[in-house]
This record gives structure tokens, sequence and C-alpha cells, in this order.
């Protein structure tokens, strides 16, 4: 399975806002920090928002910040969030399904079962399991 950049940048913001989850950080901060347009990552940054991960503030002292304890978001919520729009086949996703092989197709159950696994298997880590880790002040 191959996650998309959106979903992989979405992690990496989170992975670091998890390293202080009560200070509140900007897009464009977090697009210095990953070298990264600003622009994409607010687009990431309104999905993970939409879906309840963080809650954002407009204005001087506004940003981003964690909308639960990093102990207490899923992976697997994350993965299902950020790649709602991107199935792993296109015959997942039935509005654009031009499979000839619909109805006599084997492998579609095993590419969903394979699928489930691995997001039931992110179900079991947390957010807190892969922060950052934390620099010491004098560093």
């Amino acid at each position: 399975m191959r996650l998309t950049s959106f979903t992989d940048y979405g992690l990496r913001m989170l992975m670091s806002m998890a390293t202080n989850p009560d200070r509140a950080v900007s897009t464009t901060e977090l697009a210095d920090e990953f070298d990264l347009s600003r622009n994409h990552l607010s687009k990431i940054m309104q999905r993970l928002s939409r879906g309840g991960i963080v809650k954002t503030r407009r204005g001087g002292g506004g940003g981003a910040v964690l909308a639960r304890r990093p102990q207490n978001i899923r992976l697997g919520d994350v993965i299902r969030l950020l790649e709602e729009d991107q199935p792993l086949v296109e015959c997942f996703q039935a509005a654009t399904n031009t499979c000839s092989l619909n109805g006599a197709c084997r492998l579609k159950a095993r590419l969903h079962a394979a699928e489930t696994a691995f997001l039931r298997d992110l179900d079991r880590s947390t957010l807190a399991d892969i922060a950052l880790p934390r620099l010491p002040a004098d560093a």
C-alpha cells in the first residue's frame, strides 16, 4: 500500500504538533519546517480540522492545535481521513469504476481485506506513539 504525499505530510505535521500538543502552530511555521508550500499544508490542515483532529484559530496568536490529546488520536483514523478520496484501486470507488472484471474478479476481495487489516493495525497505534522526540531546551 502506498500513501499519498498529502497523507505523508499530514502525518508529519501531526507528529510535530504532538511533540508540544498545547502550543498553536501556524501553517507558515510548518511549511518552513518541512520546506513545503504553505498553500499545500493549508489544504491538509483544513482536512484535519474538518475531521476533528485539529482546531484552528485565525489572527494574532492563532494557528492550529490538536483537538484531542495525542494518545486519543488513532493513526488509522488519520489515514482514513486523509486518504478518503484515494481508493486503493479504481474498482473501490463505484462512481469512477471502469474495470471490465467487475463481478468476476477475485482480487478485489483480497485487496479489501488487506486494506482493512492495514488500517486495523494502525488503529492499534496513536499519535502519541509516533510523536517527534522533544529536543532539550538548550539544544
